[in-house]
C-alpha cells in the first residue's frame, strides 16, 4: 500500500505500522520498523511504549496526514530526531534542529565521564562544554549536578541560539551560560575544573561515505576534522592547559581506536598527567581524558 492511501482509509495502528515500516524499508532506512513506531507515536501523541497497547485503534484523518508527511520526510532520510523535534539525552530531552548535530547515545558516556571528573567541594565547580551544539552535554551536567556552573561555547551562532533555548526550556539559565565562541575566545580569564568536548573529528575524506542522515543533515562544521580528523582536536589540546585550574581535566570524544592513540600522544605532549581512555557502547575505545598536573 502507498503511504498516501492511509490518509482517507482510517487505518488501524497495526496497518499504519506495517505500511510505514515497508515504505521506510524500501527507502533504505535500516531501522524501519522502529522508526515507523516512533513516527506513529508522534502522530497520535502517545508514548512509544503505549503505542502497541491498542493496535486496533483507528487513525483520524489529521493523525494519518501527519504520519504520512513524517514518513515522506524520513523516506528522504531526514533524521528521525529532526522530524520528531527532540532527542532524550541522559536525564534531559533537548530540541533538535538542523542547526546542530543530533546527540548520539555514545556521547552520554562522554558526559558521564565529565561528571565523574568534576570535584565535589564547597565552592561552585565550573565545567566548560566546548562545541555545545544542542547544549545536551551542558544541560545534562547542570541537571545532574546542581552545584556546578556550566559555560557552553559554540562557534555557530545558530547552534548557540538552539542551545540557549534548550537551557531555558529546562530551567537551567541561572547556571548555564551559552556563548558564541571560536574555541575558547569567549571564556575570558576564567579557568575550568573540567573541559568537555565532542569536537569535529572525522577525516574530510570519510564524510562522503556516511549515511545520508549524517552527511546531508548534520552541520558539516560539526563533523569535519580536516585531513586526519585532528585539526580541531590539536588546537583544543594545545589551548586547554591554560584554560584549566590546577588538577583540572580535559575529556574528549574521538572517532576511536587509532585516533584515540594519536590524541593520547597529543595530550601527554601538552603536559597532561595521567591520560586515560574509555570505551563506548559498542566497545570501541573512543573517549580520552587527562588531568593537568
Amino acid at each position: 500500500m502507498d503511504p498516501d492511501a492511509l490518509i482517507d482509509s482510517r487505518p488501524s495502528v497495526q496497518t499504519a505500522l506495517a505500511v510505514g515500516a515497508e515504505a521506510l524499508r524500501r527507502a533504505g532506512v535500516e531501522s524501519a520498523p522502529v522508526d515507523a513506531e516512533w513516527l506513529l507515536a508522534g502522530a497520535l501523541r502517545v508514548t512509544h511504549g503505549a503505542l502497541r497497547t491498542d493496535l486496533q485503534r483507528t487513525l483520524e484523518a489529521p493523525e494519518a496526514g501527519w504520519y504520512v508527511s513524517a514518513l515522506r520526510r524520513r523516506m528522504k532520510r531526514e533524521p528521525l530526531q529532526h522530524i520528531l523535534g527532540n532527542q532524550p539525552f541522559r536525564n534531559v530531552t533537548v530540541r533538535v534542529t538542523a542547526d546542530a548535530m543530533v546527540p548520539r547515545p555514545e556521547t552520554e558516556l562522554l558526559a558521564e565521564w565529565a561528571l565523574d571528573l568534576l570535584p565535589r567541594d564547597a565552592r561552585r565547580p565550573l565545567a566548560v562544554d566546548l562545541g555545545t551544539g544542542t547544549g545536551c552535554i551542558a544541560c545534562a551536567i547542570a541537571s545532574e549536578r546542581p552545584d556546578v556552573e556550566v559555560i557552553a561555547l559554540d562557534a555557530s551562532p545558530r547552534a548557540a541560539m538552539l542551545a540557549r533555548e534548550n537551557v531555558a526550556a529546562l530551567g537551567l539559565s541561572a547556571r548555564v551560560a551559552v556563548e558564541v565562541s571560536e574555541l575558547f575566545s569567549a571564556l575570558g580569564e576564567r579557568r575550568a575544573d573540567v573541559i568537555v568536548s565532542n569536537p569535529p573529528y572525522l577525516p574530510t575524506s570519510l564524510i562522503a561515505t556516511l549515511s545520508p542522515e549524517v552527511r546531508q543533515y548534520d552541520p558539516r562544521g560539526a563533523l569535519d576534522g580536516g585531513p586526519d580528523g585532528l585539526r580541531v582536536i590539536r588546537r583544543i589540546v594545545a589551548e586547554a592547559p591554560q584554560r584549566l585550574l590546577p588538577g583540572g581535566a580535559l575529556v574528549l570524544e574521538t572517532s576511536g581506536d587509532q585516533q584515540v592513540r594519536g590524541v593520547v600522544a597529543l595530550m601527554e605532549k601538552a603536559g597532561f598527567g595521567v591520560v586515560e581512555t574509555r570505551r563506548d557502547l559498542a566497545g570501541v575505545e573512543r573517549f580520552v581524558a587527562g588531568k593537568i598536573r
